[in-house]
């Protein structure tokens, strides 16, 4: 599928072993029981948040659509699968014309989630549905960490902007996959070149420590990368000495050099003498953006230094000591036969160590206060509350295999900036918490 309805001229390849094959095996079992085809819903929602973290994020929809849309299994694929005996014939031959033909709902990509929130809702067939779920966790589990380390940290850098830059520390294509998510969650550009190719989010980049060792003397390199992006360029100011490069740079640049970068030592400290300095030379303008392994804390501490904008690497792209969401896809309801108009009936598992799950399909809406501010997130089956009809999170992506919900990036960055804003102002505390509003459940018939 060319992503062109969004303007992005890169084509996303088949994701249809983008799974576990116990996958396939279920589907093998399932087709020989004749139980494959029974109506089915699988829900993706997480148990907890991670260790002393307040809400999630919800990224990675877009990607998921994508995904969900390419799952095709071609010759290629079908060989393998043959060759190292995965699948029996019956299997392979479903598989060649496997496309997803179900529905999915989902909270819009962007939005605040919390324990028990019915992230995602996929109905099909058992078939076509069990196949899915690797991709779907993949994706939402790597893509909402990301986002919710990149949310703590624009709470924390407040108006100031944040660099993604984070492309070196980890896998290549996992990297584009985190720019996309920082900037859901409010980042403002990023290092890395694909991201921008891929999902047009602004690039940026000037030079580093390489350059300036390159040449003779630190003024020749200023002047090099002077002449060649002019007096508005970033120009790296920790090679040597700070204090004589920042003299140099204003020589060099004159009193409109655009900024200086400074990546080590300590950074509350050495930024505030970089301000005098500047400012002592007339370089009034001139901004100061710090980088060196920053994360929520370290940008938090630096609220009362005159820093511009930040950079950030390792901790973003690894979700700042959480990689991972902890998401799971389990079923939560299914027909008692193939027939299409057969009624649903809630599932769930039950088990000791805190993985049990709640049977059937969820629909979820958010709670407000007299100020309109997030005061709880209720989760049901069967009716919804005249009080909360209005309120409710679901929105169709999917609709009969076709996807109905794509939106541009841009608009998902606001949705997730307008999210955080409803929630309790202690929801932008760095200090350990319990989820910032409580999860309520509402029982009902879990509906057809």
């Amino acid at each position: 599928m060319n992503t062109a309805d969004l303007g992005l001229p890169v084509d996303v390849p088949s994701t249809a072993l983008f799974t576990d094959q116990y996958e396939l095996t279920m589907l093998q079992a399932a087709l020989r029981a004749g139980t494959a085809g029974r109506r089915s819903v699988f829900e993706v929602f997480t148990r907890r948040l991670p260790d002393g973290r307040r809400y999630g994020v919800v990224a990675g929809t877009g990607r998921v659509l994508d995904a969900v849309e390419n799952f095709r299994f071609d010759a290629g694929v079908l060989g393998f699968l043959r060759e190292k005996g995965i699948a029996d014939r019956e299997t392979l031959d479903w598989l060649a014309g496997y496309r997803f033909s179900g529905d999915i709902w989902g909270y819009p990509e962007g939005e605040v989630y919390f324990p028990g929130s019915p992230i995602m809702r996929v109905e099909g067939t058992f078939a076509e549905c069990v196949l899915l779920e690797t991709v779907i966790l993949s994706i939402l589990n790597h893509d909402s960490a990301i986002a919710a380390a990149a949310s703590r940290m624009a709470s924390a850098a407040g108006d100031r902007p944040l660099i993604e830059m984070g492309a070196r520390r980890t896998h290549e294509l996992a990297a584009v996959a985190a720019s996309r998510a920082a900037y859901v969650g409010g980042f403002a550009s990023t290092s890395d070149l694909a991201a921008g190719f891929r999902y047009n989010i602004p690039t940026v980049g000037t030079s580093a420590h390489a350059f300036t060792l390159l040449h003779d003397s630190e003024r020749d390199a200023f002047r090099a990368q002077v002449d060649s992006l002019g007096g508005g360029t970033t120009l790296l100011v920790d090679t040597y000495d700070v204090a004589e490069a920042v003299r140099t740079a204003v020589e060099v640049a004159g009193p409109e050099l655009g900024a200086v970068r400074i990546d080590s030592g300590d950074l509350l400290l050495v930024a505030h003498r970089v301000r005098q300095q500047l400012d002592e030379l007339g370089a009034t303008g001139t901004r100061i953006i710090v980088t060196s392994d920053l994360d929520e804390y370290a940008i938090a501490s630096l609220a009362a230094a005159p820093v511009d904008a930040y950079g950030v690497g390792t901790q973003l792209v690894t979700g700042s000591g959480h990689p991972t969401a902890s998401m799971v896809y389990k079923l939560v309801a299914r027909a008692g036969t193939a027939d299409p108009g057969a009624p649903l009936v809630p599932v769930a598992k039950k088990s000791s160590g805190g993985k049990t799950s709640i049977g059937g399909r969820k629909w979820a809406a958010r709670r407000l206060d007299e100020y309109g501010v997030a005061e709880a997130e209720v989760v049901g089956t069967g009716p919804v509350p005249a009080g909360l009809a209005g309120r409710q999170l679901l929105v169709q992506l999917v609709k009969g295999g076709e996807v109905i919900a794509r939106e541009p990036l841009d608009a998902v960055r606001d949705r997730h900036a307008a999210a955080r804003a409803g929630l309790p102002l202690s929801a932008t505390q760095l200090s350990r918490g319990e989820p910032v509003i409580p999860t309520e459940y509402v029982h009902g018939d879990s509906g057809s």
